[in-house]
C-alpha cells in the first residue's frame, strides 16, 4: 500500500488589502483610544455648565440604526458571493441609508447643543472634548458612507468585476470598525458620563 503523498503546505503573503486594512485600523483605534483617553480623564472638569447631564440623551434610535447597518453589510456581501447583484445593490443601498440616518441624527444633536444648549468647542472642557470625540466618529463615519456609495454606483454601472469581492469586503471591515467604535464611544458619552 503506498503512503498518500504529503499535501505542500506553501506559505503564502497575506492580502496586501487585508494587510493595508487591519493597519489601517488599528491605528485608528489608537487615534480613538487617546481622544476616549482625554474625554474620560476631563470628565467632570468642567467648572461650567451645561453639563452631559443637562443637554445629552441617549441616542437609540441612532444606535440602532448603525449598528443595523453592520447587519445589513453582511446580507450584501452574502449576497454577492452568490451571484446575485440585485440583492447585493439592495442591502448595500439599505446598509447606505441607515449610515446616513445616522450622521443626520449626529447633525440634528449637534444643531441642538449649539443653538438651543448653547453648548460648542469653547464653552468648556465637556464641550470640548465632546465634539472632537463624536466628530472624529462621525468624520469615519463620513468617510464610509462616501465609500458605499462609490462601490454601489460602479457596481450599478457594472464597473465593479467579480474578482473585486475583496475590496469590498475590505470596505466592509472598515464599517464594521466605524460600528465597533461607536458602542465605545455611546458607552463613554451618552451612558458614563451622564451618571458621572
Amino acid at each position: 500500500m503506498t503512503a498518500a503523498p504529503a499535501q505542500s503546505l506553501e506559505w503564502k503573503l497575506p492580502s496586501t488589502r487585508k494587510v493595508a486594512v487591519i493597519s489601517l485600523i488599528v491605528t485608528e483605534s489608537a487615534l480613538f483610544t487617546i481622544f476616549l483617553v482625554a474625554y474620560l480623564f476631563y470628565m467632570g472638569r468642567s467648572l461650567n455648565g451645561p453639563y452631559p447631564s443637562e443637554v445629552l440623551t441617549f441616542p437609540l434610535m441612532a444606535t440602532i440604526a448603525l449598528l443595523s447597518s453592520s447587519v445589513t453589510i453582511v446580507f450584501s456581501e452574502m449576497a454577492l458571493h452568490r451571484g446575485n447583484k440585485a440583492a447585493f445593490h439592495v442591502w448595500w443601498a439599505i446598509t447606505i441609508g441607515l449610515g446616513a440616518y445616522f450622521l443626520w441624527f449626529t447633525g440634528m444633536e449637534w444643531k441642538h447643543l449649539i443653538f438651543t444648549e448653547n453648548l460648542t468647542l469653547a464653552t468648556n472642557v465637556f464641550g470640548t472634548t465632546f465634539y472632537s470625540l463624536v466628530g472624529l466618529h462621525a468624520s469615519h463615519v463620513i468617510i464610509g458612507l462616501f465609500l458605499l456609495t462609490l462601490i454601489l454606483i460602479l457596481s450599478l454601472l457594472g464597473k465593479i468585476p467579480a474578482d473585486h469581492r475583496e475590496h469590498i469586503e475590505m470596505i466592509s471591515w472598515y464599517w464594521h470598525f466605524v460600528d465597533a467604535i461607536w458602542i465605545v464611544v455611546v458607552t463613554v458619552v451618552y451612558i458614563i458620563s451622564i451618571r458621572y
